[in-house]
């Protein structure tokens, strides 16, 4: 019998690319799913339509959420911005960071009174890499997810000992609609590697079912990241010609 038969799951974001991938895996592993998304996600036992970014919405959902038993909260639904930042705009960076980090502490929040009443429970955050290696372009996208990862670390500490699991994994590029022609170009022009959505959405659910703590997708991304902790001036250095590349395409 597999570790999530029976458990109740919601799942934000359950209608995208990444998220279908994953609740179909979720199901097939014998999870009850509630999705999250603007529209129906087909591929769940029950929805739940929601903007995640409108502060009533969210305000309402956490409050339905807590109302009924959820054993595993996955975060996964996002948006991406990739320009310079003062293209970008208030209402869009707004935007950009509700549903990237306002919403998963919200959500997490509101489900973690009755997690901790059981003794257990998982909340897992879907963040990226470039939230321990931030990219120019990416700025608002990166600093959320890099906010993402803080509050995955933070709140595994609030809960230690208490039976609940804090699981954030970091993906690299990954072939979706969620790129836009523009980040097509660039991954092209750069040479950033993206990987099959597939393979993603197995790793993620590998995750959630071993109840892991940090996974990170992509071996030189992992030593990226360890090496813009340490000593960032050389990872700026390594991001010179990817920097250059994007700043070309919105030279005009």
């Amino acid at each position: 019998m597999s570790r999530l038969d029976g458990r109740r799951v919601v799942l934000t974001g359950a209608a995208g690319g990444i998220g279908s991938l994953v609740a179909e895996r979720l199901q097939a592993d014998g999870a009850y799913l509630t999705s999250v998304d603007r529209i129906e996600a087909s591929a769940c036992q029950a929805s739940i339509v929601a903007d995640l970014a409108d502060p009533a919405a969210l305000a309402e959902l956490a409050g339905q959420l807590a109302e009924q038993r959820v054993d595993i909260l996955v975060n996964i639904a996002g948006l991406q911005y990739f320009g310079p930042l003062e293209r970008q705009g208030a209402g869009a960076i707004a935007l950009g960071y509700a549903v990237n980090l306002v919403a998963p502490a919200v959500l997490a929040g509101a489900v973690m009174p009755q997690m901790i009443a059981r003794g257990d429970g998982q909340i897992v955050n879907i963040g990226s890499v470039m939230g321990a290696v931030p990219y120019p372009y990416f700025t608002a996208y990166s600093s959320a997810k890099a906010g993402l990862k803080g509050l995955s670390q933070a709140l595994r500490r609030e809960v230690a000992g208490r039976g609940i699991a804090i699981t954030h994994i970091a993906p690299r590029a990954v072939r979706t609609a969620f790129n836009t022609g523009s980040i097509e170009r660039f991954m092209a022009a750069s040479g950033m590697k993206a990987d099959q959505p597939e393979r993603v959405a197995d790793r993620i659910v590998m995750a959630i079912a071993g109840r892991a703590r940090d996974v990170s997708i992509g071996g030189p991304e992992r030593m990226f990241a360890h090496l813009n902790a340490l000593l960032p001036a050389l990872i700026d250095r390594g991001l010179a010609r990817q920097t250059a590349t994007a700043r070309s395409m919105f030279t005009n």
